[in-house]
């Protein structure tokens, strides 16, 4: 059998490393543990090449300090934090992968904050570990401890954590929040992926169409107010447009600031929210994808809360908060009425035509088999394979339009230019 090189921590937390004969990674990580010891590094050859995690790791997110690995028992050194800044959904989604194999691999709370702690280099982020690590040694559950940090972790968060401590399967419980988290920032980097062709693709067309407006198109005005005879109508169209953006171009942009900033301050009125996502919902071509979205949304948070072990009531309260959309929120409001009356969530949800035939279908099945987490989890991962397909159609079609729509306007730029020397010709002969 092939030698593996490991590191680990003793229960004291100090570091140790040897070698270990084993048939594979996950043998060699089940006898480090044998041993005594917690592995934070599994690897082949005396792990020269290609270190590899522990057998309960994931994604190759590392487990271990990332500056210095110590080795028989010697001090590990941290690299200096980096200043610190806005804690990010990455290093969120990075401590709760790690936090989960620390706590699979049979570390105590306490070390494994530790651990997080000595390999951030994030100094905000550390420091916010270090006030949670203070408050566990107080004697406070973890959940408590996260629920004083609202925007980093959200109640949908805390909720599953404090149903991971009630079960005693808090490392299942933190291994399901991290494949959510990874399965919400994959859908988000597909969304930004697909809209950034277009942006840039419309910018650029816009960039254009102002620079022809106020800088080429002013420089031929002389030459056409000197010919002496009136200008054709398209002429004369482009030059009142050019001269009323050269000299109120301030009051273009204070109307548009200004509309942009009245828009933002209706939205978050009642009223204004409602409307709106009443109208993303109901929108042409826009409000079906929209629709989508949130119900991907809806059942990958529901079904991740259910599998947490979180009570079927409690878990549509936070769904419903998390689900940026007030009409689809009040509608899953009722739905928890119906269930908390005895209904069934498929009957329940078909009361309202927000909720897709598949997410209620599923549902169904989900209630009838007794796996309605793994039901919904799956629905969620058809309609994000639909929402992906329906923006790279979409976005496809950007590119065209763009083009047609650039193509006319230099088309009549061109024609605006070009009649008046046709009808000096004309006039010459």
């Amino acid at each position: 059998m092939p030698e593996f090189h490991y590191e680990a921590l003793d229960r004291s937390g100090k570091a140790t490393a040897g070698t270990i004969t084993a048939r594979d990674n996950s043998d060699a990580a089940s006898k480090v543990r044998e041993l005594g010891y917690y592995p934070t590094r599994i690897g082949n050859g005396g792990g020269k090449n290609g270190t590899a995690k522990a057998a309960h790791a994931s994604n190759g997110t590392s487990t271990a300090p990332k500056n210095g690995h110590a080795k028989n028992g010697a001090t590990q050194k941290s690299t200096p934090p980096q200043k610190g800044g806005r804690v990010t959904r990455i290093h969120i989604l990075l401590f709760t992968r790690e936090m989960a194999d620390l706590l699979d691999a049979g570390l105590p709370m306490d070390r494994a904050f530790s651990v997080l702690i000595e390999q951030t280099e994030h100094a905000t982020f550390q420091e916010m570990l270090s006030r949670m690590q203070a408050d566990i040694r107080a004697g406070q559950p973890l959940s408590e401890a996260l629920s004083k940090f609202p925007r980093e972790f959200p109640l949908l968060y805390s909720n599953m954590v404090r149903a991971g401590e009630v079960s005693g399967k808090l490392a299942e419980v933190m291994t399901r929040l991290a494949d959510f988290q990874e399965k919400e920032q994959v859908r988000r980097s597909q969304v930004v992926s697909a809209l950034t062709y277009p942006a840039v693709l419309v910018s650029v067309a816009i960039l254009s169409i102002i620079f022809l407006l106020t800088f080429a198109i002013p420089r031929l005005a002389g030459v056409f107010h000197n010919l002496g005879s009136s200008l054709p109508l398209p002429t004369q169209m482009l030059m009142s447009t050019s001269g009323f953006i050269g000299k109120f171009w301030w009051l273009i942009l204070l109307v548009l600031g200004g509309a942009y900033y009245g828009f933002r301050l209706w939205t978050h009125t009642d009223s204004g929210r409602y409307t709106f996502d009443t109208f993303r919902l109901n929108a042409p071509i826009f409000g079906k994808l929209h629709q989508k979205m949130v119900s991907s949304r809806l059942v990958r948070t529901l079904g991740t809360l259910l599998g947490g072990g979180v009570p079927i009531l409690e878990a549509m309260d936070i769904a419903a908060a998390a689900l940026g959309n007030v009409v689809a929120q009040g509608d899953l409001i009722e739905v928890r009425g119906g269930v908390r009356q005895g209904e069934t969530l498929n009957h329940a949800m078909s009361r309202s035509d927000l909720f897709l035939p598949v997410v209620r279908h599923m549902a169904a099945v989900g209630e009838e088999t007794g796996r309605l987490p793994t039901m919904l989890l799956r629905t969620a991962d058809t309609l994000d394979f639909e929402i992906d397909s329906t923006l790279r159609r979409m976005t496809s079609l950007v590119e065209p339009l763009v083009v047609l729509f650039m193509g006319v306007f230099v088309g009549f730029v061109v024609m605006s230019i070009l009649l008046p020397i046709f009808q000096i010709n004309t006039m010459i002969k």
